[in-house]
């Protein structure tokens, strides 16, 4: 019970940061929003030339869930950790079902972050393009 209620309190660490976040200047607060806004475009229309893949645009999230052409979103998740790479490198992405409490709703679906810079951003959209080509259990 104690580890329930503790997770409800924010970390001294985090309430300093926040504190120490409204002293920082509104061009930075301007340049990072920005920045975020370019890698969720870049994420968002490299996904949907990808062909079977669908993202919609996240509105307050810096992360996206993406439809895959995929029969099974977690065992897809799992062969690319497992069974896959290109080029030296393999693509980790979240699994959607786990956020759903519905049966069956995300199992074609990934949550991807976009965290990473642009140039990142670019070569994981190569690898995943890649993935979904080999990947015996597309659905096309």
């Amino acid at each position: 019970m104690k580890w329930c209620q503790a997770r409800l309190s924010p970390p001294l660490i985090g309430q300093i940061i926040a504190e120490a976040s409204l002293d920082t200047p509104e061009e930075y607060m301007l340049e990072v929003y920005n920045e975020y806004v370019e890698r969720r475009k870049f994420l968002i229309d490299g996904l949907n030339r990808i062909p079977g893949c669908y993202s919609p645009i996240p509105m307050g999230a810096f992360y996206t869930v993406a439809k895959l052409p995929v029969d099974d979103a977690d065992k897809f998740c799992a062969w690319c950790l497992s069974e896959f790479e290109y080029e030296g490198q393999t693509v980790m992405m979240a699994l959607a079902s786990g956020f759903y409490t519905t049966p069956g709703l995300g199992k074609n679906g990934v949550r991807i972050a976009y965290v990473l810079k642009k140039e990142d951003l670019a070569k994981a959209l190569t690898v995943l393009a890649k993935a979904l080509e080999a990947y015996p259990g597309r659905v096309i």
